[in-house]
């Protein structure tokens, strides 16, 4: 059974030591202990308060496209000459970086500030883990 430490589970799911606190103290978590005697939460449960957290209700354009990994989030950072453009988002604790026409920036109207949401879809995803594996 993998687990993660308050801190580690805070880090994953890109919220404060306090809010995994107050999710094991409410019952949304279960917490044990490990052979340190430190709280752990089950990687199992975690991932499923990870997957309900990133369920956007709220968003009426999920599930009209084939692609799956949507990152909604906000534009950084723009640099664009007269035919490209480098458009950065800051997703949650995630950067990402997409590159396209000038025109299209214009047309979506991108600026720092302005929300957007990065859809992608990859026929290849590379899956790392540490090597520790728990």
């Amino acid at each position: 059974m993998t687990t993660y430490r308050v801190s580690e589970a805070a880090g994953l799911l890109g919220v404060s030591d306090d809010t995994v606190r107050r999710w094991v103290d409410s019952g949304a978590l279960e917490p044990s202990a490990d052979a340190q005697g430190r709280v752990v939460v089950d990687g199992a449960a975690l991932a499923a308060v990870a997957v309900e957290r990133a369920r956007r209700p709220d968003d009426p354009d999920a599930g009209t496209t084939s692609a799956r990994n949507r990152f909604a989030g906000l534009v950084t950072r723009v640099t664009a000459d007269t035919v490209m453009a480098q458009v950065e988002l800051q997703c949650g604790p995630f950067r990402v970086v997409s590159l396209m026409s000038s025109e299209a920036v214009r047309e979506l109207g991108l600026e720092v500030g302005s929300r957007a949401v990065a859809v992608v879809k990859a026929t290849t995803v590379v899956v790392e883990t540490s090597g520790g594996g728990r």
